[in-house]
């Protein structure tokens, strides 16, 4: 099985590396020249990936119409631009496995359903879970949730991509694997702020055990397993992405933590904190829904810029004392 990478960003370019072991052809699509040109030609990504030497059977390329001929694609786009790059191939009728977190802002769709609008033919599947991608790239021990509807693909996709420091485990439950990538990159803007605001690690301990429940209560009002959003792709990369500045949202969250705004942080970012684009819609969703989030809905108002660190903790923490019940 022939694969190609939409994506050359960090994460795309770790996955190309996974593909790549043992010599096999793999193909890496990139939007950005300089990209493509050091990867076929010094086998490196130093604008996404520095300090990585690349499979030399890893080749790139900015003309998407050159993947028609690989058997399976893996999408790593950011989440808001996945439907407009499906919508431009010429050939997506075949298994696309989706590898990047978030939720379409302007829909409210999993990327999952967003896929399969549009590429109608498709086989869908998702990877998701605890992965900063420069320990991939080095081929550190990693595991994974691969999700997938049908069964036999997913142990397919599995038998093709698994390595022995990237373990996978095959599941079911599509809507799961993404909603807990999608909710732990708004969390872990969270954490960052209380790292930034230096309020302690009792604090992120708290956040990360209520921004839980919270993942949690959503999750299960959107159709996914319990198992799941307990397993790799939930609270597995929680933890990861909610304790460290490799993280590019806790990252943000850090920055906005010590007093820079949301909007200048962004602006001056050359990748992508999905949980900035993520918060928003979570937040519309969950009002929608009658979910409580309440940190979700703190986040929202830091990255909107509708309040302050100051008011949103002291929002948080005057909140009625309740049961810890889910």
């Amino acid at each position: 099985m022939k694969l190609g990478i939409i994506g050359g960003g960090a994460w795309g370019t770790a996955l190309a590396q996974v593909a790549s072991v043992g010599g096999r052809e793999t193909l890496l699509w990139a939007l950005e020249s300089d990209v493509v040109e050091a990867v076929n030609s010094r086998h490196e990504n130093p604008i996404f990936l520095a300090g990585v030497s690349l499979s030399p059977a890893i080749r790139a390329t900015s003309d998407l119409t050159q993947l028609d001929g690989c058997d399976a694609w893996l999408v790593v786009t950011p989440a808001q631009h996945m439907r407009s790059i499906l919508e431009r191939a010429s050939d997506c009728e075949k298994p696309l496995v989706l590898c990047a977190k978030g939720i379409e802002e302007k829909s409210g769709q999993l990327l999952h359903k967003v896929a399969k609008e549009a590429c109608p033919g498709a086989q869908v599947a998702v990877l998701s879970g605890p992965t900063f991608a420069h320990e991939v790239a080095k081929g550190l021990p990693t595991a994974v949730t691969l999700a997938a509807d049908d069964a036999a693909l997913a142990e397919q996709l599995r038998d093709r991509i698994k390595q022995p420091t990237f373990r996978i485990y095959v599941s079911d439950d599509l809507a799961g694997a993404e909603i807990g990538g999608a909710v732990k990159n708004v969390l872990a803007i969270a954490c960052g702020v209380v790292e930034g605001k230096g309020l302690g690690q009792n604090a992120r301990a708290a956040l990360i055990g209520r921004g839980f429940a919270e993942m949690t209560r959503f999750g299960l009002a959107f159709g996914a397993k319990r198992e799941t959003l307990t397993g790799l792709s939930g609270l597995g990369d929680l933890v990861l992405t909610c304790s460290s500045t490799s993280s590019r949202n806790y990252s943000l969250g850090k920055g906005i933590g010590e007093g820079r705004s949301a909007a200048e942080l962004l602006s001056d970012r050359k990748t992508v904190a999905e949980g900035a684009f993520t918060a928003p819609v979570l937040a519309r969703l969950a009002r929608e829904r009658g979910i409580d989030m309440p940190i979700v809905e703190a986040v929202d108002a830091l990255i909107a810029g509708h309040a302050n660190v100051d008011e949103v903790l002291g929002g948080l923490l005057s909140r009625p004392s309740k049961s810890e019940a889910i």
